[in-house]
């Protein structure tokens, strides 16, 4: 599976936010807060169209949660096919990846990180591994760090020293497992977007 490997703080300078949530991409907008490239201090803001706005809210989105375009597109249909607020579905559908679930939980520094522990099979939702880090939960699931897997290093730290508390639709059971209390709502989603700039993108 494609993902982006380019660099990151360059991509996190350009669209002005911590986009994959690492150190450096944080230093490098307090020290250099404009984006990148030999004109970059003086390219004119003012004068930014409207499709540059909703292009970058949608890659904002996109690399946030690490998908490709193609997936992305499919998470927006699938949200523009259900009731209420397509943008809203949208990232509810985002948030309930098994990826996000494990960043969520604190179990990994960055979306990258915990994608990787989905992938390497280090993680079972209702006792069964699963490796898919786009396997969308649901509320009941028991979502749950491997037994051989919660002496690891990177994972104790993680846990011990980020001390990330999960958002308010998922309920601690462990230290290493969580259970999905409910679908998040728009407000239990902090990332920063807007994402009805998204919608107008895609329904020209």
């Amino acid at each position: 599976m494609s993902r982006y490997t380019g660099p990151r703080a360059r991509v996190s300078r350009r669209l002005g936010t911590n986009i994959f949530g690492t150190q450096g991409e944080t230093q490098a907008l307090e020290k250099r807060p404009y984006p990148p490239g030999v004109h970059g201090r003086t390219r004119r803001r003012g004068n930014t169209s409207e499709y540059l706005v909703q292009l970058q809210e949608k890659q904002k989105a996109r690399l946030s949660y690490g998908l490709t375009e193609r997936q992305f597109r499919v998470v927006y249909k699938e949200a523009s096919r259900r009731e209420g607020v397509t943008g809203e579905n949208m990232l509810k559908l985002l948030e309930l990846r098994l990826d996000n679930v494990i960043y969520r939980s604190g179990w990994g520094s960055t979306r990258p990180q915990a994608r990787q522990f989905v992938s390497h099979g280090h993680v079972t939702v209702n006792g069964k591994r699963v490796n898919i880090p786009s396997y969308r939960v649901r509320k009941g699931d028991l979502i749950e760090i491997r037994e051989k897997t919660r002496t690891n290093a990177i994972v104790q730290w993680n846990k011990d020293v980020l001390d990330r508390t999960p958002p308010a639709w998922l309920e601690k059971t462990g230290d290493f497992s969580v259970k999905v209390y409910a679908e998040p709502l728009r407000e239990q989603i902090d990332i920063p977007l807007r994402e009805q700039l998204i919608v107008e993108l895609y329904s020209k």
